[in-house]
């Protein structure tokens, strides 16, 4: 995802001209939409309908304020910050502040030399990455965050934990690019980042009053499955897109959509069902955001087949945490958070450096070692999970001290929609 000039030079003898196919940039443009799509109305639509009515609406103002923050954010210094065309491993520089020197003119480059797109299409398709990924955090304390405080955080770990990952994982001069890591599509940018924000939130924020005495069942599963089956459709713009052109490679992350979602979904039904005699639609569409999330970084070096076994073995890891887990530990991630995109984050980083053997269908070639690359995926979450680790705890810390975190009990009691935006979702 390196920015280019207009023309390189290959071996110092051979002149490649850059070209542009209008339709990579349909496919780019349609994958952006679908990216928004995705959280609005899939994200907003799969945790409304999670929460008890009286707190609809503040999930449904959060996502969306937050889509919006990070949008003007993003193109303000989030860009630069991220892909500004600076040599550090940790961050991209000011180069490019307010989109500094881009115009309809400029290109960037995709995984095909001399094949490129318009360098504001790839900066709205990575805008939606950095919009959607601190919105998953939301679930983690659900129902009982202030908003101006989500906010606020929101805002600040955008700038000091997102473009800093997204750098070192995605840019040429990134830390954990230069390591060797594959993150196709963001399972350590974007999951394991919000997974491990999100575990870490929850527990400062603390648990809901009422939490085992009250009813907090999902008020809606219709409108659960309804947010879960969008952003499946959404995911493709997320997966397929990351390839950043219409060809084989995006060809591949399509099909492993499809292949991993469905085996989690599946995984995830036959474990519930032979553990709890039932199988639930919750525990549906949360395999389906299980399998996602696992296939995320797999997407476009896995096998079809691998990425089946990717998805049932994320999805299994994802209900064990969900159901024992944090019971045992007594942490309220109200929606899983963490459960499922932290710990799926992990396991399918890990797992790409497996699956992508090409003994196993993967797109590794004939010198690709599994241990190796398999290590290098380890490095790269722990590095993960150690910088967005110590920066949210630094950045929740911070707001509580500011503002504070949570809303008076009172205030939570009779619900974030009326005592946060005065309105309900619902009238009877």
């Amino acid at each position: 995802m390196v920015l280019l000039p207009a023309m390189v030079l290959a071996q110092d003898t051979t002149v490649v001209t850059e070209t542009m196919d209008k339709g990579d940039v349909a496919f780019m443009m349609l994958s952006t939409i679908l990216v928004l799509f995705m959280i609005l109305p899939g994200l907003a639509l799969f945790y409304g309908g999670l929460v008890r009515t009286k707190n609809m609406l503040s999930v449904l103002m959060q996502t969306t304020l937050i889509t919006a923050m990070v949008m003007v954010i993003w193109v303000v210094f989030g860009y630069s910050m991220a892909f500004g065309g600076g040599t550090s491993p940790y961050w991209g520089g000011f180069g490019k502040l307010f989109l500094a020197g881009v115009n309809m003119d400029s290109m960037a480059a995709t995984f095909t030399e001399g094949v490129m797109i318009p360098e504001y299409v790839f900066i709205a398709f990575q805008m939606t990455f950095a919009a959607i990924t601190p919105a998953l955090i939301i679930g983690a304390f659900a129902e009982r965050m202030k908003f101006s405080a989500v906010l606020l955080f929101v805002a600040l770990w955008v700038t000091f934990a997102y473009f800093p990952i997204a750098h070192m994982v995605w840019d040429a001069s990134g830390l954990i690019f230069n390591m060797g890591a594959l993150d196709f599509a963001g399972g350590t940018v974007v999951h394991i980042n919000a997974g491990i924000a999100a575990l870490i939130g929850s527990i400062l924020v603390g648990k809901r009053v009422g939490l085992g005495k009250d009813m907090m069942a999902p008020h809606s599963m219709t409108l659960t499955m309804v947010g879960a089956s969008i952003l499946w459709v959404g995911w493709f713009g997320f997966n397929a897109g990351s390839n950043l052109e219409a060809s084989g490679g995006a060809a591949l992350a399509m099909i492993n959509t499809f292949t991993a979602t469905a085996g989690a979904i599946l995984a995830w039904s036959l474990i519930e069902g032979l553990i709890r005699g039932k199988a639930s639609m919750l525990g549906a569409a949360s395999g389906m955001v299980a399998g996602l999330v696992a296939v995320t970084p797999a997407a476009g070096s896995v096998g079809p087949i691998g990425a089946i076994a990717l998805g049932a073995i994320a999805s299994g890891a994802c209900y064990f945490f969900v159901a024992s887990v944090k019971i045992r530990f007594g942490y309220d991630d109200s929606l899983d958070v963490f459960g499922v995109h932290g710990i799926g984050g992990i396991i399918g980083a890990v797992g790409t450096g497996i699956f992508t053997a090409p003994g196993l269908g993967g797109t590794g070639g004939d010198d690709y070692s599994i241990a190796g690359q398999t290590w290098i995926q380890i490095e790269a979450v722990a590095i993960t999970i150690v910088w967005c680790g110590v920066v949210s705890l630094i950045l929740y810390k911070l707001v509580d001290m500011l503002i504070g975190l949570r809303v008076p009990e009172e205030a939570e009691r009779q619900g974030l929609d009326l005592s946060s935006h005065g309105e309900s979702a619902y009238h009877n």
